[in-house]
């Protein structure tokens, strides 16, 4: 696949448009505020800057990957001859159908259409399209460019060809694709995510801990083990039997609300948003937050560049 096209430059646009860049892919990035558009070459050169520094890329090679991405307001002109597209606007079901019936109008019948929803499903936001055996969902985590997951997520119409080639394209492109073969809300990774995170808040709304304990306790117990063992290994590392025993015992106790949180849901009507208003579940400062995101982004970054030289490491043996 040649060229490929990012539909939206928020927040995840121009990662995504980075991965492919830097493959050697030549990418547009559409959108329809020229504002977004004008900040793309300073997000995807401060991005790559930072891998820079970590030797995740070669410095040199900056100016060329930069090069290779185009930015426009206009839709067609984005889609003209594109093998790929991908679709990452705001999370808005309506939206998302409007724009699939539109790429699924105006771009090639062998073009690949991909949403970057991170929960709604596939098959919703493509059912106006005519040609849905080529719609496929490639959820990237945030930041895009660094976290190697992307889930791809098929459809009861989709073509087996179309998972096969955008999972090797990704594969190409440095990351690691997970097929979901049921299109369900919120596909793997964020089921997980968010399954703790009502047990999370459901700690807080019953007064069993504040929410700074809760991040103190996931991050000095088993949150230190999940980059190297995830929770199935887990299971089977401390016996199937006692995982059983635990899971009678306690799984009756945790909470199973299909509502969200009682202290969320009143935090956001006191618009009290987290990093967005400077409170949320905690207090935040300009400086806590441009701190959290740093911290982010060094453990990513460190972390990408241990893989690397361990990869280099072990093929030089």
């Amino acid at each position: 696949m040649e060229t490929i096209t990012v539909v939206g430059a928020g927040m995840m646009g121009p990662g995504i448009a980075q991965v492919f860049a830097a493959r050697g892919h030549s990418v547009r990035v559409q959108d329809l505020a020229e504002d977004r558009l004008a900040t793309v070459d300073g997000r995807v050169r401060a991005n790559l800057g930072k891998m820079a520094d970590y030797g995740l890329v070669d410095r040199d090679s900056i100016p060329a990957i930069l090069g290779r991405i185009d930015v426009t307001s206009e839709l067609a002109a984005a889609c003209r001859g594109a093998d790929l597209v991908i679709e990452a606007v705001t999370e808005n079901l309506a939206l998302k159908q409007e724009v699939f019936a539109e790429l699924d109008r105006i771009c090639s019948r062998d073009a690949i259409l991909c949403s970057n929803t991170s929960v709604i499903s596939i098959t919703r936001i493509g059912e106006r399209a005519v040609y849905r055996d080529r719609i496929v969902g490639t959820h990237f985590y945030q930041p895009p460019f660094l976290v190697p997951l992307v889930e791809v997520v098929r459809t009861e119409f989709t073509a087996p060809a179309c998972m096969d080639l955008v999972c090797n394209l990704l594969r190409d492109a440095g990351k690691v694709p997970v097929r979901v073969q049921k299109d369900v809300p919120g596909f793997i990774a964020n089921r997980m995510q968010h399954a703790l995170w009502r047990e999370a808040f459901a700690l807080i709304d019953e007064g069993i801990c504040d929410a700074e304990t809760v991040d103190i306790a996931v991050r000095n117990s088993f949150g230190m083990r999940l980059p190297v063992l995830g929770p199935v290994a887990n299971a089977d590392m401390v016996g199937l039997d006692l995982t059983l025993a635990i899971h009678d015992y306690v799984l009756p106790h945790l909470n199973a609300s299909p509502l969200p949180s009682a202290t969320l849901r009143a935090a956001v009507a006191r618009n009290e948003l987290g990093f967005k208003s400077g409170s949320g579940f905690l207090k935040w400062t300009d400086e806590s937050i441009a701190a959290a995101r740093e911290q982010l982004a060094t453990h990513l970054l460190e972390a990408l560049s241990r893989a690397k030289n361990r990869i280099h490491t072990e093929g030089e043996k």
